[in-house]
């Protein structure tokens, strides 16, 4: 089971997110996707893809998350056990997000959010200090990631299996070339 988690102000309908759906289709494994659209507040997303995957066996899960998706991803990996995929992940969003409090336009399909302090708050009650099992990881970073600092992420991430890319954006604008590679590591192709 592949459970995919979007950005912030992304959605479902996120390029990566959508390259991989693609894929899956593909591969004749549709019923094996969970892509929610998540909420604003931090522990509402964490509650929502915790029913996303409720019943699986934790080895049979494998989370997908990029940008303040690998943030919680991370929290989960470390939380359940499961293995997980990081694309650009945040590592400290409390103090990046701190920047974007109030209204926010959503970049897919319109609407927007309101960032308020108090799920600056809640970030911090999902830090995880440091990964336990390395080996459940696998880090796709680049370098010209114009959002997020990858050196932050190589240092927070240390030890992982790491694709870094030199060059693209915070998008991965190019991660069609690296869907398998992280699928491979899911255990779907």
């Amino acid at each position: 089971m592949i459970l995919y988690l979007h950005g912030f102000r992304s959605s479902p309908q996120s390029f990566k997110a959508r390259t991989l759906a693609e894929r899956m289709s593909e591969l004749g494994r549709t019923a094996e996707w969970r892509c929610p659209q998540l909420p604003v507040s931090p522990h509402e997303a964490i509650a929502l893809a915790e029913r996303a995957v409720a019943g699986i066996p934790p080895h049979e899960v494998c989370v997908i998350g990029s940008s303040l998706g690998g943030y919680y991803a991370t929290w989960l990996a470390e939380r359940h056990g499961y293995r997980a995929v990081l694309l650009n992940p945040a590592v400290d969003p409390g103090r990046d997000l701190a920047q974007y409090l109030g209204a926010q336009e959503l970049w897919h399909g319109g609407g927007s959010i309101v960032v308020e302090p108090r799920h600056l708050n809640e970030f911090r009650t999902l830090a995880v200090a440091s990964i336990t099992r390395p080996e459940r990881y696998y880090l796709i970073a680049t370098t010209g990631d114009e959002v997020l600092d990858y050196r932050d992420m190589l240092k927070f991430y240390a030890g992982v299996s790491t694709t870094l890319i030199e060059g693209s954006d915070h998008g991965i604008r190019d991660f069609a070339a690296y869907r398998d590679r992280a699928l491979a590591f899911c255990g779907i192709v």
